[in-house]
């Protein structure tokens, strides 16, 4: 089943590069796997995904010691300063640095293990009182204020758009997180690139990707529902 479904998603990946006119290989699949264990993870893996997401850092960790240790971790999650330290280092990418204060920790964590963390800013694009991110109008601020510490690399914006049920409705959203990018980029701002947009889940990554995602998130999408009552 798993197999067929990361089929499905990979072709309506590539039909949406195609619609838009973009090669594949600028889009990076992130299969998340939250609530899901490793063995799924793993089945996933053996079908030739290398990048993996999770929200939570205890579930993250607790995959990493059971799984390759090639697989690209993603912590797509609001991320705890007192967390910082167990995965800066081991995850590839931190999508969801949404304060100076967070990355302010990171920047420590990064510093004492003498490497440079690559790190999204999370955008509220849509300015949904229940989702984490700034907002457009804040986000150059904080890329700036970030661009200053030498212990992390800004390489991108990330954002979680509104949940619909017509993904047309989320295009706009992402339309402007691409063109924010753009601003950003053409600011020529020290230690920050606009290489990566991570934007599109399950539910709207095909319009995502028509409208310059270069990292979608698919969890649903591959792995079947959730189930939270599950201990992973």
């Amino acid at each position: 089943m798993l197999e067929e479904n990361l089929l499905q998603v990979e072709q309506k990946i590539q039909a949406a590069c195609e619609r838009s006119g973009r090669d594949r290989q600028e889009v990076t699949l992130i299969a998340v796997g939250k609530t899901k264990p490793a063995s799924m993870l793993n089945e996933v893996y053996q079908c030739g995904v290398r990048d993996f997401g999770e929200n939570k850092v205890q579930e993250m960790c607790r995959k990493m010691e059971e799984l390759p240790k090639d697989i690209r971790w993603h912590m797509i999650g609001h991320l705890q300063r007192n967390k910082v330290k167990y995965i800066v280092g081991s995850a590839a990418l931190i999508h969801s640095v949404d304060s100076f204060r967070l990355a302010e920790e990171i920047n420590i964590c990064a510093k004492k293990k003498k490497i440079v963390m690559p790190i999204l800013v999370e955008v509220n694009i849509a300015q949904e009182e229940s989702k984490f991110g700034v907002t457009k109008e804040d986000a150059v601020e904080l890329v700036r204020q970030i661009a200053q510490l030498d212990g992390l690399s800004v390489r991108g914006l990330m954002t979680i758009a509104p949940y619909v049920v017509d993904s047309e409705q989320n295009r706009p959203y992402f339309r402007k997180i691409k063109d924010l990018s753009i601003d950003i980029d053409a600011q020529k701002i020290h230690n920050v690139s606009m290489d990566i947009l991570s934007m599109g889940m399950t539910g709207d990554y095909e319009v995502a990707i028509e409208e310059g995602a270069t990292m979608v998130r698919v969890g649903t999408g591959i792995f079947g529902q959730r189930d939270y009552q599950t201990k992973v």
